[in-house]
């Protein structure tokens, strides 16, 4: 058997701590940032749920909404500045300026029931651009890490 906990148990067996993640996660469930799925077509979100982890290749969000591990969704993430940092860069406009939120896709690769009523989904975020994934792993190094 080749699953993730299988060939976590043979490297912990040979006593090698590797950490299976390209980014470092951090925990942003006291901060109660709330996730919205957004709609192209009225270009307005719904909230869903609230982040609980977070890295600058994906996150995991608690909701009440059943969603399949294979699924994309479209997603609109608002970040507080936070020590003079803001998480996104605004380049639209041809010089760049800074803003506080994103919209884009979540491959949603985790699927976990909390409780009677919530999931976490844990996913990976994609379409983010080069210089707001880089920004975005900035004002995430001034966060407590997750677990």
């Amino acid at each position: 058997m080749n699953t993730s906990t299988a060939i976590r148990k043979r490297i912990e067996r040979k006593g090698i701590m590797v950490e299976r993640r390209a980014h470092r996660r951090h925990d942003m469930q006291q901060q109660a940032i709330g996730i919205e799925r957004w709609d192209v077509r009225s270009k307005a979100g719904t909230v869903v749920g609230q982040v609980i982890d977070m890295s600058s290749g994906g996150m995991r969000i608690r909701t009440t909404t059943p969603v399949r591990a294979d699924q994309q969704i479209r997603l609109r993430l608002k970040l507080p500045s936070y020590a003079g940092i803001s998480p996104f860069i605004d380049t639209t406009s041809g010089a760049a300026r800074p803003k506080n939120e994103w919209i884009g896709w979540m491959a949603v690769c985790r699927v976990a029931k909390v409780d009677e009523k919530h999931y976490d989904l844990g996913g990976r975020l994609i379409e983010m651009d080069d210089l707001d994934r880089g920004m975005l792993g900035l004002y995430l190094s001034t966060q407590p890490l997750a677990a």
